[in-house]
């Protein structure tokens, strides 16, 4: 005999109000026991609530964004009378699932539930459940791409009081000198770095302990001495199974099982990533907080799915240059590259061989320029500026972006859009002793040529002294790369992907150019253009230059 039968939140301990990030069921799904229902959030843990029962769902009775606590009604499930004594046999199967799944995924996974400690009545369950003022752990966070930074200064010793946003340490990479603030406010209990060191992101930096206000606010409690259980360990697809969209599984993937137990991910999404042995820290979260999805993970199988063969050799990658012991030949020096030096060859490596570079070259003449920025000089410079022919060309170069959009834009991914950029953030190379560095300068096109050349002072300052900060390099949509004040005559600079195009420039020169009658001295600019041939033909190269060639030759143009 069918009847119907309404799933309610089972017990948590003291979480009360825990926001529901996941619906996993619809009505007229079929569902079996211990298949999860919906995924819940608290500030400490994600966790899943398990069908007590088989059956088929005739309504839903929440949604995504509700907060739920004990006895909430999730679902109606239509049930024959076998369910009655499934339920009664599972029930206290599903409440330890849960206190392991929370535990798993706080990092606090300490024993088994069958384990002697894990046998604890009801107030026992509760408190160890509760938000309790323990030592938070405080891990490097994300800094973009910058990996194995060196940590010049300390800010704080065991002992002391900070408060969120509080410096704790600095670091300095090739590019920028950076703060990391703490996470929450506490007392120092203990400090796992020095100065000297280099730290990348997720490692240890310092345990604090949080005062009576920020022991609930905590985002997460990782255990310092957490290992992988025997449920963690991936399990390898057969051939026979299927990804969520019909094909093949990759082979599984080497797994880190720390990280694993760190990922921002659900119980029912962790289980998920382990049939299809995929490595979650690996996969990006699209969700609240990055949170790993169901659908991220389908996404990061289908990417190795559709990843090109590695094998080298012909159709394969591009084969390496035979090591050679130069020492053979005679005495050498074995000088280590900076980190700019090694991470600008990874960046342009990449773009060589993903873009069809093209470049063009042209002449702009500038001599009516030139004498207009001389007259502007000493003004210039009693407002401390200094005014180079690069702020004109800036403000010259944000003027054609806006008659020729497609060179303000980036291609998209999976090369079948063209993502137009509606603001205007131009990236100007310097010259440093540890490499070329690209800061950006921002709203180009809403700012004056001395507003621009103080930029420029700025910036140049900045990359010198290796204090520019990660978000000063990002967000560019074209690039200017001037050897104007080394010589040079021509060169081919190299597109700044995602960037589609790049304008050289170098030293301009007096040469005599033929008028319709006579030949007369006129001050050039040799200009090189490289863009990517994908979304750039050379038609449209060469009307870019042309343009800007006349907005050059007679800035009035600007003002129409």
């Amino acid at each position: 005999m069918t009847q119907i039968k309404q799933v309610q939140v089972p017990d948590m301990g003291d979480f009360q109000d825990v926001e529901i990030i996941e619906v996993h069921i619809q009505a007229g799904d079929r569902i079996e026991s211990e298949n999860p229902l919906i995924t819940l959030e608290s500030d400490k843990a994600t966790m899943d609530v398990p069908a007590p029962f088989s059956g088929k769902v005739e309504n839903v009775l929440i949604k995504v964004g509700d907060k739920v606590s004990e006895g909430t009604p999730i679902v109606d499930l239509q049930t024959s009378d076998d369910a009655k004594a499934e339920q009664i046999s599972t029930t206290d199967k599903t409440r330890d699932t849960q206190n392991l799944e929370i535990q798993q995924d706080s990092g606090n996974l300490s024993s088994s539930p069958e384990s002697p400690e894990n046998q604890t009545d009801s107030g026992e369950s509760s408190k160890a459940n509760s938000f309790s003022s323990e030592p938070e752990l405080m891990l490097m966070p994300d800094m973009g791409d910058f990996t194995e930074v060196d940590i010049i200064e300390v800010l704080v010793k065991t002992g002391d009081q900070v408060k969120p946003e509080d410096s704790v340490i600095t670091l300095e990479s090739d590019k920028a000198t950076m703060d990391v603030p703490a996470p929450l406010k506490g007392t120092i209990q203990e400090m796992f770095v020095k100065t000297g060191q280099k730290i990348s992101k997720g490692q240890k930096i310092a345990l604090i302990l949080p005062d009576s206000e920020s022991a609930n606010q905590a985002a997460q409690k990782i255990d310092k001495n957490e290992e992988p259980s025997v449920s963690e360990a991936p399990k390898k697809p057969s051939t026979e199974e299927r990804t969520s969209t019909g094909r093949r599984p990759p082979v599984t993937e080497p797994i880190d099982h720390q990280q694993f137990l760190k990922a921002h991910a659900s119980p029912s999404v962790r289980k998920f990533a382990r049939e299809l042995g995929v490595d979650l820290s690996r996969v990006n979260g699209s969700g609240r907080k990055g949170r790993i999805t169901h659908e991220d993970v389908q996404g990061h199988v289908k990417e190795r799915l559709s990843a090109p063969s590695t094998a080298q050799g012909l159709g394969g990658t591009v084969p390496q240059i035979p090591e050679i012991d130069f020492s053979q030949f005679g005495e050498i020096e074995i000088n280590p590259l900076s980190r700019i030096r090694k991470k600008g060859a990874e960046h342009l490596h990449r773009a060589w061989l993903n873009l069809p570079m093209v470049t063009n070259h042209d002449e702009a003449d500038i001599t009516e320029l030139e004498a207009f920025r001389q007259k502007l000089k000493k003004e210039a410079a009693e407002q401390n500026i200094r005014l180079t022919m690069l702020a004109f060309l800036l403000k010259a170069t944000a003027a054609n972006l806006k008659k020729h959009p497609d060179f303000c834009s980036s291609l998209s991914p999976d090369g079948q859009n063209l993502i137009h950029k509606r603001y205007c953030h131009i990236g100007v190379a310097v010259d440093t002793e540890e490499g070329l560095v690209v800061p950006v300068i921002r709203d180009v096109d809403q700012k004056g040529v001395f507003e621009l050349a103080q930029n420029l002072g700025d910036v140049s300052e900045k990359a010198r002294s290796r204090k520019l900060k990660h978000e000063d390099l990002q967000g560019g949509c074209f690039s200017i790369s001037s050897l104007g004040g080394i010589g040079g005559t021509a060169f081919t600079p190299l597109v700044n992907a995602p960037e589609v195009a790049i304008l050289g420039v170098t030293r301009s020169k007096m040469t005599p150019q033929w008028n319709g009658e006579e030949f007369i001295p006129r001050l050039m600019l040799p200009l090189d253009l490289t863009y990517d041939h994908r979304v750039i033909d050379g038609a449209g190269a060469a009307r870019f230059l042309a343009d800007f060639c006349t907005l050059l030759s007679d800035m009035k143009r600007l003002l129409l």
